[in-house]
């Protein structure tokens, strides 16, 4: 690999543009490289996740585990090691230097005992049985009993040594790659781990139940030569000493102090920290979600197949969203990202009055997966360049691994309570798996107060400086601020945000045409109960919703010939990344849902179309209160259109920015 220190003042081979990462210089073939063996890590590294949280959950639940039990080996007994032993080593691993760099060390010394006991996983029955004809007092005990125990001894063991790896693994990014490439790197290395993904879906997953010995070891023999290359030829720079500490402050009480005092001491931070934890929340009901698909009549292919489309599709779209992620800047595609990803949780709560055939279940998933493909893409590699912008790239481990500890701590607990919610939500049901429709309940909630928590962070965000003038709050610093590039973004553009309100109109005045067509089809059909309710419901509520986003669009436009003018604005003017992409979204899913309607009826299920016609009504709704939300949020600090909102120093020294998109 091309890549040489600074400090050496050697001529880079290879003429050409230099890039420069910390100490680090490389050249386009040597960039390239550090990029192929990153992403062949990342490869290995995503397969070895993938399978513990696919396979388990059915293993589990086909020995009889209960679902409170599943929550607690699952998702609490690892939280447990995530809020302890990650704060440690991402602690460290930012004071730690040597000849290995500060982050390889801790994943190349780990890595054997982690690859050892994710192959034991795959053995537990067999280790079950062997016991058995060992030990007469193992033989007093159900077979079931002991092999959940010795999953439950090799998940914890595995997740222990696994924290050291995905603990400081991101953080290596962070430290290799120039800061001008984190979006778009961020965007390969989301295709790639998509690709394993999808490949394990499609090919592998069909045999959770019938091969599980032989992916485990397979998995992790593939992990433990893949990711060791990586480790052996990427290579770490020099880092500088650390700022602001002494050697005591690094060390037992003295570094505990030190990690709670800089990681905690910034209300911009104690916001960030919760808005993850709450999304964690939400989340940790997730590991039900097969049993979800399950109960809708999916079988392990079709779910496997549709999780595999769909990361294709995605996969391809990050080839042309990931740019995007740096010019619009991440954490403003994360912020609203959730205010509109909470409307898709809500709506799901359809499915407890309606119940399709498992084929058209299929393809209705499928679809909606899919209309969302270009969102996804880009929510997906915003993630992790966000962060390696808002944090202080100094400690960044250790603010990942402070958020680690608090987001930990919630889903330690929350990990349990979500198996008692699905426990009690079954009950309610009489033990029918009709209780896991009322997962969109758990998800709802807590992805809502995730969302205001993100919020906050980008309000604050935006009061620190925004686009032009941020740099993290630093108390260690003598400036009170930690000093890092500001790239380049681009502001809301006229041209763009008059697209996504074609996509917005269409969607509104489309729920309106529609609804008599679908009436006259009803009225057809001999469907009285839905037409009369479509009549009095869904039509006159179709209708207000279209005006209310009329009255908003108007507001919109007003504040923009504002905007060109030099006059105060009413509201801010909401950036036109996301906005496009969600309008773009719902007006592709209305296809879906007039398909859900003809179903419904054609199958004489007139309720469910009801159900469907008042989702799409309070749909709409949402749409319109989301993107008011933003407007709200924008005011005082969004009063330009179509500029750009920061120069990188890069374009500042004369070399080319980014394109105006």
């Amino acid at each position: 690999m091309e890549q040489e220190t600074l400090e050496t003042g050697k001529t880079v081979s290879g003429g050409g543009h230099v890039y420069h990462c910390g100490t680090l210089t490389y050249t386009k073939v040597g960039l390239a490289m550090l990029f192929g063996w990153l992403l062949w890590g990342d490869f290995c590294f995503t397969l070895m996740e993938t399978v513990v949280p696919s396979i388990l959950p059915l293993k589990l639940k086909g020995l009889g585990a209960p679902n409170w039990l599943m929550g607690v080996i699952l998702t609490a007994a690892p939280g447990v090691l995530n809020m302890t032993i990650c704060p440690w080593v991402s602690f460290k691993s930012d004071r730690y230097r040597s000849k290995w760099g500060r982050r390889i060390p801790f994943i190349i010394l780990t890595m054997p005992f982690l690859c050892a006991f994710l192959a034991l996983l795959g053995w537990s029955d067999d280790i079950c049985k062997l016991l058995q004809s060992w030990s007469p007092a193992m033989r007093e005990h159900a077979p079931a009993t002991i092999t959940i125990g010795l999953i439950s001894l090799f998940l914890i063991m595995f997740k222990f040594f696994d924290m050291f790896v995905n603990s400081v693994f991101w953080y290596l990014f962070n430290d290799v790659v120039p800061a001008q490439f984190l979006g778009r790197f961020m965007g390969t290395f989301r295709i790639v781990g998509i690709g394993a993904g999808a490949l394990y879906n499609w090919f592998i997953f069909k045999y959770a139940n019938s091969h599980m010995r032989e992916i485990f070891t397979g998995v992790s023999i593939l992990y433990f030569i893949g990711f060791g290359m990586m480790c052996l030829l990427v290579k770490e720079g020099d880092y500088p000493p650390v700022e602001g500490e002494a050697d005591k402050d690094n060390k037992g009480w003295g570094g505990l102090k030190t990690f709670f005092r800089e990681s905690f001491s910034h209300k911009f931070y104690w916001l960030k920290f919760l808005s993850t934890s709450f999304a964690a929340i939400s989340g940790s009901i997730a590991v039900f979600s097969i049993f979800f698909s399950q109960e809708m009549g999916l079988t392990l292919d079709q779910i496997g197949k549709t999780v595999a489309i769909s990361s294709v599709v995605v996969m391809v779209a990050i080839i042309f969203m990931a740019t995007f992620v740096d010019r619009w800047h991440p954490l403003r595609l994360t912020a609203y990202s959730a205010v509109f990803g909470v409307i898709g949780s809500i709506v799901a709560g359809v499915w407890l009055f309606v119940t399709l055939p498992g084929e058209y279940f299929f393809w209705v998933g499928l679809g909606g997966a899919l209309a969302g493909t270009l969102l996804s893409a880009l929510v997906t590699t915003a993630g992790l360049p966000c962060e390696m912008r808002i944090f202080p790239q100094s400690r960044f481990g250790q603010f990942c691994s402070a958020q680690a500890m608090l987001r930990s701590t919630c889903t330690t607990i929350s990990g349990v309570l979500a198996g008692l919610f699905i426990d009690m939500t079954k009950w309610f049901c009489h033990g029918s798996d009709f209780g896991y429709r009322f997962m969109f309940i758990w998800v709802s909630i807590f992805g809502a107060i995730s969302a205001a928590f993100l919020v906050l962070v980008y309000v604050e965000w935006l009061r620190l400086g925004g686009d032009k003038h941020f740099h993290p709050p630093a108390p260690w610093s003598p400036n009170g601020v930690e000093e890092m590039p500001i790239t380049s973004t681009i502001g809301p553009q006229s041209k763009w945000l008059k697209i996504s309100f074609l996509f917005f109109d269409g969607v509104m005045l489309l729920s309106v045409l529609c609804t008599p067509v679908m009436m006259w089809w009803m009225q057809a059909k001999h469907a009285s109960f839905a037409f009369k309710w479509y009549g009095l419901l869904v039509l006159p509520l179709s209708i207000l919703a279209w005006w209310c986003w009329i009255v908003l669009k108007k507001s919109i436009c007003l504040d923009i010939a504002a905007a060109r003018e030099g006059r105060p604005l009413r509201n801010g003017i909401p950036h036109h990344g996301v906005l496009l992409l969600v309008g773009s979204q719902y007006f592709l899913l209305f296809g879906i849902w007039i398909a859900e309607v003809v179903v419904s009826i054609s199958m004489n299920m007139e309720t469910g179309a009801l159900a469907f016609g008042i989702t799409r009504v309070a749909t709409n709704f949402l749409l319109v209160g989301a993107i008011w939300l933003i407007c709200r949020i924008e005011r005082g600090y969004s009063t330009q259109i179509d500029v750009n909102l920061s120069v990188s120093e890069d374009a500042e020294s004369g070399e080319k920015s980014p394109a105006t998109a």
